[in-house]
């Protein structure tokens, strides 16, 4: 991609271009919001296009700027003509925030009885995904010398999962390496790269029916098992992401950062 010159350095979030995946609900749609409410013009990106208009008339009526367009992340041409089409109309993207994850729909089996498809998918949504972002976006950042790039891992990608798919640990383990790599790479062109990984959060149906298959018992020993006895709720998540998002995160790369009550002290 190429283009001409450099952006303005950003001094405050006001005016931003930021591209966020998964925005179509959960804790996406929280990223959004809180990047719109600091004055982002934010773009985003989900499967289901329905969603995506949800998240425009929530941004709407808040005041915000959102834009949607529905696409799979695992096509890496789709995110080329994503991106290509955001730059075409800002002449900048100062933010992006790899937010697009899951299992898609699968639950535990053994290792032995997991099929090639089952953890291909999970792969790729989850690793594949974030690397074309990362790849579609670095040229542009690179010339402007300017960039912030978060992908939103997992507490499972630091230890393990709690729903035992195995996928889904490998690929937000390989998210957070990727991270750090990009944060080496990317780093003299002002660029930073960093990590969320959430603990639980009830965000979406999925975590829904983890929580409810849980019962009442493990529902209680897992919020005791947090130092700060609650679950996450998607504005705590959304808030780090902000963070690392603002030009006061300008020192601060290759970084994770877990979002987690404390369960995660490392």
């Amino acid at each position: 991609m190429s283009g001409e010159g450099q952006s303005p350095m950003p001094t405050s979030m006001d005016g931003q271009i930021a591209l966020v995946t998964g925005a179509g609900h959960g804790l996406g749609q929280a990223i959004v919001a809180s990047l719109a409410r600091a004055g982002c013009r934010v773009y985003g990106t989900d499967l289901n296009p329905q969603e995506l208009i949800h998240t425009g008339r929530i941004i709407s009526e808040a005041g915000g700027f959102f834009e949607g367009h529905a696409f799979d992340i695992r096509d890496s041409q789709s995110w080329e003509t994503w991106v290509r089409s955001v730059y075409d109309r800002e002449q900048a993207i100062h933010i992006l925030v790899n937010d697009a994850g899951g299992v898609a729909g699968q639950v535990h089996h053994p290792v032995e009885a997991v099929e090639d498809a089952d953890f291909d998918v999970v792969v790729k949504i989850n690793l594949y995904g974030t690397f074309y972002g990362v790849r579609a976006v670095a040229p542009i950042m690179k010339r402007q010398r300017y960039g912030r790039i978060i992908n939103i891992s997992s507490g499972a990608g630091r230890s393990h999962s709690l729903t035992g798919i195995q996928a889904y640990t490998s690929a937000k383990a390989g998210q957070i390496g990727l991270t750090r790599q990009m944060a080496f790479e990317l780093g003299p062109y002002n660029i930073t790269v960093n990590n969320v990984a959430p603990g639980f959060v009830i965000s979406n149906p999925a975590t829904r029916r983890q929580w409810e298959a849980m019962g009442e018992d493990g529902q209680k020993a897992l919020v005791a098992s947090v130092p700060l006895r609650r679950l996450g709720e998607p504005e705590d998540i959304a808030a780090m992401v902000q963070f690392f998002a603002s030009p006061a995160a300008g020192y601060v790369t290759g970084q994770v950062i877990s979002v987690d009550g404390g369960m995660a002290m490392f």
